[in-house]
């Protein structure tokens, strides 16, 4: 079965998808994550290349993508330096999500439905992008969210598999 044009999305308030609803311009999907940027290689020094993202992405009510804010708190290695300071990576993360959230006004969380869509932002690729196993020429199979890593697949009820 092919990607449908637009892709349901369903509000979990205990997982991964707690950040996700509508505000009074349309729809949002945010989340905090941590994420390699594109073609790192692992070795020593991993630590500090693995960074931790808080990512706001918006969209109109018919699920076109319209801009995302996306922000880099700090590494892996800063967060296991200084894991229960204050001022953590991590506290500096869930911080900023409040704030971004706090933003967008007439905010309800809920299910979304949105168009896939993809960027770039620090070396890092983000978006909800269609897949296709590498046997299958034809036709996409799934959409994956970017770096979340959160897979969309038929019956497209909005659930997800990581």
């Amino acid at each position: 079965m092919s990607v449908p044009e637009i892709i349901p999305i369903a509000h979990n308030p205990d997982h991964r998808t707690s950040t996700i609803g509508r505000y009074a311009e349309g729809q949002f999907l945010a989340s905090i994550t941590y994420a390699f940027p594109r073609g790192f290689v692992p070795g020593d020094g991993w630590e500090e290349q693995k960074r931790l993202y808080v990512a706001l992405h918006r969209f109109d009510f018919e699920g076109r993508h319209i801009d995302s804010e996306i922000w880099c708190a700090g590494t892996w290695a800063e967060q296991h330096r200084r894991p229960h300071d204050r001022d953590s990576v991590s506290s500096r993360a869930q911080a900023r999500m409040a704030a971004l959230l706090d933003g967008l006004p007439q905010r309800e969380y809920g299910d979304i439905a949105i168009r896939p869509f993809r960027l770039t932002a620090d070396g890092v690729v983000f978006g909800l992008i269609t897949e296709r196993h590498e046997d299958d020429e034809d036709e996409d199979e799934w959409a994956e969210l970017y770096p979340d890593r959160l897979g969309f697949y038929a019956p497209w009820d909005g659930r997800y598999d990581t």
